[in-house]
């Protein structure tokens, strides 16, 4: 029984842990990430005009509309350089409110006095090493152009603006090494989209379901869009994490039932040394049945009881673990200091059956095997 207690906290805190992370996960992104993303079902652009803003516009639910355009460029900062992703978007980004609480350094803006800002990942400030409090010296950004045949003038290979750092923000690495966030104007110009983007950011008014929204969204859109939920935007992450957590449940059963090999010997054992005992309740009228159910109890007793012990000491664990982050991380830069924790009652119910089905399946052997010591064989 211990060892069966044991398998089950151990998967009860792997699977809480999975759990947690991707919580955590969730978290960061859904604060770079929209509620609602509209993008081109093929092609990389959309054309964006007046009359496609006022259909979403007319969809109960819509609060604000984002026009987004999102490409590769190339910054330069004195004598550093880095390629980046430049996202450009409107001035109603702001409104939205997601990275307000991410700024770590200068003062969240996109425009002031028709000057441009532009917002920056905290990784793409250390690669460049600029402050936002300087402003002698701008993010030179450039974008490469499709050059015509002939053309010898390196001028005309690219385009090029100057705008000013205004804020840092923080959220998570892949965010803060890539990003760069700018008027959706200034991105026009630079990377000569015109009124083209590469997607709308929809944030719905409170009271209403996400899920509907999306829904008559896709029903105006129709196919020649794309429209995703925060999970559908890290599709290929979330499965990932739920593919490692379904092969930690796997290699941990797999454990469970080499495991399991001992609860089959020590009942083969049990029914070899009970023969005398098994005999005499044949002889007081016992059928194949009451004997099996005997053992097949036995192996019952072991599995449920292992299970609600393990499940009580994992829970414990994991109790242990959101209160005072006992393990931690081990690195000095993650989001966190301690492993997440987030407890789901089916994971708890998954590794009890499983186990409870393992167990009894060891079980089911000695069981048979203690049905050959009748009186018959006996005599």
């Amino acid at each position: 029984m211990i060892g069966v207690s044991i398998c089950t906290a151990a998967l009860v805190v792997v699977l809480s842990v999975f759990n947690g992370l991707e919580g955590l996960l969730f978290s960061l992104y859904s604060t770079f990430d929209p509620e609602i993303k509209v993008e081109a079902a093929t092609g990389k652009t959309f054309v964006y005009n007046d009359a496609l803003k006022q259909k979403i516009s007319a969809i109960q639910g819509v609060d604000i509309i984002t026009d987004v355009i999102e490409d590769y460029a190339y910054v330069k900062y004195k004598d550093a350089d880095k390629v980046i992703t430049l996202k450009g978007v409107n001035e109603n980004f702001l409104k939205q409110e997601r990275i307000n609480d991410n700024i770590v350094e200068g003062e969240l803006k996109l425009k002031k006095s028709e000057v441009n800002y532009a917002i920056v990942g905290r990784g793409i400030q250390y690669a460049l090493s600029f402050s936002t409090k300087e402003d002698f010296h701008a993010l030179q950004l450039f974008y490469i152009k499709n050059p015509k045949a002939g053309s010898v003038d390196p001028s005309k290979l690219y385009s090029k603006q100057n705008i000013l750092p205004g804020s840092v923000f923080a959220i998570e690495q892949h965010y803060d090494d890539n990003y760069i966030i700018v008027p959706v104007e200034f991105a026009s110009t630079l990377l000569n989209y015109g009124k083209k983007r590469t997607s709308l950011e929809i944030k719905t008014s409170s009271g209403n379901s996400i899920k509907d929204v999306i829904g008559d969204l896709k029903e105006i859109l129709g196919k020649n869009f794309l429209v995703q939920d925060r999970h559908q935007q890290q599709a290929d992450l979330y499965k990932l994490l739920n593919l490692e957590k379904l092969f930690v449940f796997l290699v941990f059963s797999f454990i469970l039932a080499v495991g399991s090999i001992n609860i089959f010997f020590s009942l083969s054992m049990l029914a070899l040394d009970k023969k005398k005992d098994v005999a005499v309740l044949y002889a007081m009228g016992a059928s194949d049945i009451t004997v099996k159910g005997i053992f097949l109890s036995e192996g019952a007793i072991i599995s449920i009881g292992g299970a609600i012990l393990g499940s009580i000491l994992g829970a414990s664990i994991c109790l242990i673990q959101q209160k005072y982050g006992l393990i931690g991380m081990g690195t000095q830069s993650t989001v966190i200091s301690s492993y997440p924790i987030q407890m789901q009652l089916s994971d708890f119910v998954y590794t009890a059956l499983s186990i409870t089905a393992i167990t009894f399946a060891a079980s089911y052997r000695p069981a048979v095997i203690a049905t050959r010591y009748n009186k018959a064989n006996l005599l």
